[in-house]
């Protein structure tokens, strides 16, 4: 198939998917969702994307299983382990001022940063009096994420990141190992909600101290960025707090003078407080 040709049938899949299910992904990135798609057209037997249209439309077991191919559903717990330690530096004195907390963990995946943060929470004295509010827009990930339930294997990468974010405890006090998989306690989902929320069409969540949207926006094209950048910062209260992933910026985005940089290299800002 032709690169037009293809651009013109994904836009057509996206405008349907759009128009039946209500979840946006027009204002992706282009380069990345066609990849994504090459691969769903395998795993699902189609020789074209109006074939994959056609099942999507017509077949109510499809869309929830091309949803993992639409969304990226990579994450690890502590990843980048520095920007916890930043979080906890930098970011967790001030967060204690506040009598009660709200954290926006925008674009949640599978929950593993969602538990990152209720650790550090935790180990910080401060998670008995904050809410999480973990969102994402594809269902099966946010079902897993409200399990708590991680392979194995995992822990050792998960524990690793865990004390070189600067732990004070150790991850093991937070799961039972139990079937080949770790259960995260569930004290620490006590002060999650998880809730679905798309980033291209939903509105803010108001007065948060913290949102926490990493490795999210190198998916979505210009107007997409620019669009969640301008929730993030009306959903923040005044001196919150905004981190992003380590190859994403607000260098080039119209909210920049909204925001002072507060930890360059672990990307963490912070709304100014007169605007």
């Amino acid at each position: 198939m032709s690169t037009k040709h293809f651009d013109i049938e994904m836009q057509l899949l996206l405008d349907a998917i759009y128009l039946k299910y209500h979840c946006d992904f027009r204002g992706y990135a282009g380069s990345s969702l066609k990849r994504r798609l090459t691969t769903a057209m395998g795993r699902f037997g189609c020789a074209t994307l109006s074939q994959l249209q056609d099942k999507v439309l017509h077949d109510p077991s499809v869309f929830p299983a091309l949803m993992d191919y639409l969304t990226v559903q990579v994450s690890e717990m502590f990843r980048d382990p520095s920007y916890f330690r930043s979080l906890r530096e930098t970011v967790v004195p001030l967060l204690r001022t506040y009598p009660s907390l709200k954290i926006w963990v925008a674009g949640c995946s599978g929950g593993e940063e969602v538990y990152s943060l209720a650790i550090l929470l935790r180990e910080e004295g401060l998670l008995e009096r904050s809410l999480i509010y973990a969102t994402d827009i594809n269902q099966a990930a946010l079902k897993k994420a409200e399990a708590g339930v991680y392979e194995l294997e995992r822990i050792a990468g998960f524990t690793s990141n865990h004390q070189k974010s600067g732990a004070t405890t150790s991850l093991s006090d937070y799961y039972t190992a139990a079937y080949g998989a770790a259960v995260f306690d569930k004290s620490l989902r006590k002060h999650v909600v998880f809730s679905d929320h798309s980033l291209a069409t939903d509105s803010v969540f108001a007065e948060m101290h913290l949102v926490s949207c990493r490795n999210v926006l190198i998916y979505f094209n210009r107007q997409l960025q620019e669009r969640a950048l301008g929730l993030f910062r009306d959903s923040l209260c005044r001196k919150g707090f905004l981190g992003l992933g380590s190859k994403e910026s607000l260098r080039f985005s119209s909210h920049a003078g909204a925001f002072d940089e507060v930890v360059r290299e672990d990307r963490i800002f912070q709304k100014k407080g007169e605007l």
